[in-house]
């Protein structure tokens, strides 16, 4: 039995999700894996670098109340791993789209002192994969990124575990429920700010909802699919990208009332010479269109490869707990190998 050290870089709405599934998923980690778990670090940019290599309580955890910690604190990102004895590091910082900082750190970081990287941070996968990735292997440690993508819906392990070899030729998906929330309240009759207060308030859009809106998040999302399945070098600037602020009110109700609701769309294609050519733009899609159905929550991907001519990997209604799940599966995939 191996009892696992747990160090959470941000304790929002991912992370606070995180540790109750941990609790849940117990004694099912103990039984079928030999794994336990404390959790030793938390930090934030509001509480700063809190470290307990004994373990914080579950109970401060749950209620975000940390007491117990070393003294003094540390003072930056190297320190608070060393004072927290950090195992596994789970990254859950919030996405800045056009540099992959401080995420792109932090994983580094951890990986150096030879822990592994649990990230549901989408910006490490755009900027740094490569990097991280082999960084990872000469540390005999493990990378993983599961939940940047769509929640716990296995994409990425898809591909590593089940269809080695198989080329993937393109890709199609719904990845932003925010915009299909903001779409289906419009359509209703409601406001634009309405539905991003809905959003909100179901824990799948920030504050500031200009990166789900303004497609970016998707955009992201795109390059993390191609750049580790199609082996693509995409940057965001390469990515043809234009949000859902441009849609007029009565257009989004009429396309709704007709059938043909709108609908944001993520695209890739490998086309001649080995390029990968994405867009990011909102679409009107046709009744029998398998994404048209796609509401709430509900995200969505569609892969053209070369073995089969559709695969879909549908998360129906997918929450916070299920990207927790998502963050506690690769956990359990990069510490199988050590016990």
């Amino acid at each position: 039995m191996k009892i696992y050290n747990l160090c959470l870089l941000g304790y929002g709405n991912v992370a606070r999700a995180l540790v109750p599934v941990l609790v849940e998923k117990s004694d099912a980690m103990r039984e079928e894996f030999g794994v336990e778990w404390r959790v030793t670090g938390v930090a934030t940019r509001r509480i700063g670098w809190l470290a307990a290599p004994g373990g914080f309580e579950v109970e401060e955890l749950l209620s975000g109340e940390l007491r117990t910690q070393v003294s003094p604190q540390p003072s930056g990102v190297d320190d608070w791993l060393d004072a927290a004895r950090c195992d596994v590091l789970f990254e859950t910082t919030s996405l800045e789209p056009l540099t992959g900082e401080p995420a792109i750190t932090h994983a580094r970081a951890a990986l150096s002192k030879g822990a592994h990287v649990v990230t549901a941070n989408k910006g490490t996968i755009v900027h740094a994969y490569r990097e991280l990735s082999e960084l990872a292997r000469a540390k005999g440690r493990r990378f993983m990124f599961e939940a940047t993508v769509a929640d716990c819906l296995p994409v990425f392990s898809t591909f590593r575990e089940t269809m080695p070899t198989a080329r993937l030729l393109a890709f199609t998906g719904v990845l932003n429920s925010t915009t299909t929330i903001i779409l289906e309240e419009i359509a209703a009759g409601r406001t634009f700010d309405e539905g991003v207060s809905l959003a909100q308030s179901l824990g799948v859009a920030e504050t500031d909802p200009a990166h789900d809106v303004d497609g970016w998040d998707a955009a992201v999302k795109v390059c993390a699919v191609a750049n580790v399945l199609m082996k693509a070098e995409l940057k965001l600037e390469d990515v043809r990208r234009c949000g859902i602020r441009g849609l007029k009110d009565e257009d989004v109700r009429a396309a709704h009332a007709s059938g043909r609701p709108f609908r944001l769309i993520a695209r890739a294609r490998l086309v001649e010479g080995g390029r990968v050519e994405a867009t990011v733009r909102p679409e009107q899609l046709a009744p029998d269109d398998p994404f048209a159905w796609v509401g709430g929550t509900t995200l969505a991907l569609n892969f053209e490869l070369d073995v089969l001519n559709g695969l879909t990997l549908v998360a129906r209604q997918p929450n916070l707990k299920s990207t927790a799940y998502g963050m506690l599966a690769d956990f359990i995939n990069a510490v199988r190998d050590d016990c």
